[in-house]
């Protein structure tokens, strides 16, 4: 006798995304704002340096170039000056637009969890046109997983081990683009479940995912 038996739809999928260097291209804008904060301190920094380590929250960067009673105030003034320098010369990663539009399409929710300052954050989104369902900003690697399990994100997708980390620990599938500081094998030895080259390559591949069910 034939099964009735109907299949078991699947899930909308709720997706989390970084930002800088996962949708975003933000080394131009945060190359002319260290520059801009070096002319403004006097204090040498190798903004070409800078911008290809990415990924960790602004003190890690600044600990470099500034002491460390000076971290806060430099992060501060960094953060002030960002929105009239950097937000216009920041371009979208190729393929950003259509991997929201693809989370959309298969009816899920699509967020944005990044370590940058989060109003500075949606400036950018805003200024691309781009509108996730939510912006969480001022997470960096394991904290990441505080959004992405509130949101019930089922997979995260970013181009740092730092964001693999996030993903793994909030119990999300690991979804890794090779368009930032990380390399494709970096990534995969970090744990990520998948690498993809760029954003471009993610819409097909939701299409084809299926999640695992219990």
């Amino acid at each position: 006798m034939a099964s009735t038996t109907a299949p078991v739809p699947v899930p909308a999928p709720t997706v989390g995304f970084d930002l800088d260097m996962t949708l975003i291209d933000s080394r131009p804008g945060i190359r002319a704002c260290y520059l801009a904060l070096s002319e403004r301190t006097g204090t040498y920094i190798d903004a070409d340096l800078a911008v290809t380590r990415l990924g960790p929250p602004l003190a890690e960067e600044l600990i470099n170039w500034f002491p460390e009673d000076r971290l806060e105030e430099m992060g501060d003034l960094y953060r002030s000056m960002y929105p009239a320098i950097a937000i216009t010369a920041t371009p979208a990663m190729a393929g950003a637009r259509e991997a929201i539009d693809a989370v959309r399409a298969a009816g899920g929710r699509a967020i944005v969890v990044t370590a940058k300052y989060e109003p500075n954050a949606k400036l950018h989104l805003e200024h691309l046109g781009i509108h996730p369902d939510e912006v969480v900003g001022n997470l960096w690697a394991e904290q990441k997983a505080e959004a992405l399990r509130e949101h019930g994100a089922q997979i995260y997708v970013g181009d740092h081990i730092g964001d693999v980390r996030g993903a793994r620990k909030a119990d999300a599938l690991a979804v890794a683009v090779a368009t930032g500081p990380c390399s494709a094998q970096e990534l995969s030895s970090a744990g990520a479940d998948v690498v993809l080259g760029d954003l471009t390559e993610f819409p097909g591949w939701l299409a084809n995912y299926r999640p695992a069910r219990a």
